[in-house]
């Protein structure tokens, strides 16, 4: 465990992880200064958040400020090789990312959730698994609450199960952290704004398995080409799922259920109609949390009874509204081109997609076919809509939208009764609003505004 009392700190990044990592070196006895390239006027709603006396350099980095310190803790978002950090290194000055940070001070068992796509639903329905089966549980990390605020508020306790979601920009920075349970969803290119090819983001991924040990469990998308052959780097127990192969070892679907089996024991858990996710890939997710329940000791009876009532979380293809017989979802969190590929994908029904936002370089010619077979109207908004409409040219009808309020009112005017208007956008949202969930937010509220004038009859 480190020891910080009286310590010089730095914490670079002052977003959500940021913020809880200043408290809790503030916590630790520690002298804190933030610094990040941001200005204090677009910080202010974090900067209202830290607790305690913190020392701020805002709009820049300084070199001092990196070389002067005991300890650097780096926040997610923030490129592990700008400059002063560099130089810090080679000046002997520790820098620790704020999950390996976190789980210093840890107590408890981990299983850690990534992948390109489905994280935080497979992460949150873990943790109502364990919720239902009454342990101690929080849930962490890329999903919303920083790892190092659940600790913060759990130091000591290890009966504590910790379900944590994992992007790759988190796993760059670990050095000692383990999970107990390792899940890797699936792998397609993604960050490629970050990352300069796709086996460098694959990489990062992987890092996961860092440090599991012969009794820990590495459970992998049989599927998924790139995750099942990732395998060969577990050093522990691997475990498949597979929503389209019957297995020797694991999860799958058979005859319409849920099917585990593992050593001489095979159990039928549920039937896949009493799933409420919409889409494969949620089936998918489904079955990967089963995988993580399973090793974690959930009764089955409690898993299949959590799916079943699991109707999925806010911002991923979340159910909004129905207005003149059209059924409007947010799918806010979509922000790359294969989770917009798997939203248009979960419906049987004519679309309207309002897409666009901050372009991470992905390939969005590859919408192309699924764009012309089921999108009735395509809807641009953001930074990314040249680019968007270029690589989407005649595959449906595009119409671009200043604000997501004229968005939502063209996708009103343009869907008919027994449509689907989907908020997908493909991109991040850093463009135009705080953050995916601002987004989404924004979305729904017009939504809802529409049917408060259907009520009305306007």
């Amino acid at each position: 465990m480190l020891d910080l009392k009286d310590k010089n700190t730095l914490v670079v990044g002052l977003a959500r992880s940021g913020v809880a990592a200043a408290n809790f070196l503030l916590d630790q006895g520690a002298s804190v200064r933030v610094t990040d390239l941001r200005s204090g006027q677009q910080l202010e709603k974090y900067m209202s958040r830290l607790e305690g006396r913190v020392n701020l350099t805002l709009g820049k980095h300084r070199q001092s400020d990196f070389l002067e310190a005991d300890l650097i803790v780096l926040s997610p978002g923030v490129p592990t090789d700008i400059g002063p950090l560099q130089v810090a290194r080679q000046a002997g000055i520790q820098v620790i990312g704020e999950i390996e940070f976190a789980s210093q001070f840890l107590a408890g068992k981990v299983v850690g959730v990534t992948g390109a796509n489905g994280k935080t639903t497979t992460t949150a329905l873990i943790g109502e698994m364990h919720g239902r089966a009454g342990h101690n549980v929080e849930v962490a990390g890329n999903i919303g609450r920083p790892l190092v605020d659940s600790v913060r508020c759990n130091l000591h306790q290890p009966e504590m199960r910790y379900i944590i979601e994992l992007s790759s920009f988190q796993l760059e920075s670990i050095d000692t952290f383990r999970c107990d349970i390792a899940l890797v969803l699936n792998l397609t290119p993604g960050h490629q704004d970050r990352y300069p090819n796709f086996q460098a983001y694959v990489e990062a991924k992987r890092r996961i398995l860092l440090n599991q040990r012969s009794a820990d469990v590495a459970v992998f998308n049989y599927d998924d080409p790139v995750t099942n052959e990732m395998q060969k780097y577990a050093r522990g127990k691997v475990c498949f799922f597979s929503r389209r192969e019957d297995l020797e070892q694991g999860l799958f679907i058979r005859d319409g259920s849920v099917v585990v089996r593992w050593g001489e024991e095979e159990t039928e858990l549920f039937p896949i109609d009493e799933i409420k996710l919409r889409g494969d890939h949620n089936l998918e997710n489904v079955l990967a949390a089963t995988c993580a329940g399973f090793f974690s000791d959930v009764p089955l009876q409690v898993m299949a009874e959590t799916v079943r009532k699991f109707s999925g979380i806010e911002h991923r293809l979340e159910w909004v509204a129905n207005c003149g017989g059209v059924d409007y979802y947010n799918d806010s969190k979509a922000t790359d081109v294969f989770s917009t590929e798997k939203a248009v994908l979960s419906f049987n029904r004519s679309i309207v997609l309002i897409m666009g936002g901050l372009d991470k370089a992905g390939d969005f010619a590859k919408l192309s076919s699924v764009v012309e077979e089921k999108v009735r109207c395509l809807i641009l908004i953001g930074e990314a809509t040249e680019r968007i409409a270029a690589c989407l040219e005649g595959a449906t009808l595009t119409v671009e939208a200043e604000d997501m309020e004229q968005a939502v009112s063209i996708a009103n005017e343009h869907a008919v009764d027994g449509d689907v208007v989907i908020l997908s956008p493909g991109c991040a949202s850093f463009d135009m609003f705080e953050d995916f969930e601002h987004r989404g937010d924004c979305f729904k509220r017009y939504v809802l505004s529409l049917g408060e004038k259907e009520r009305r009859g306007e």
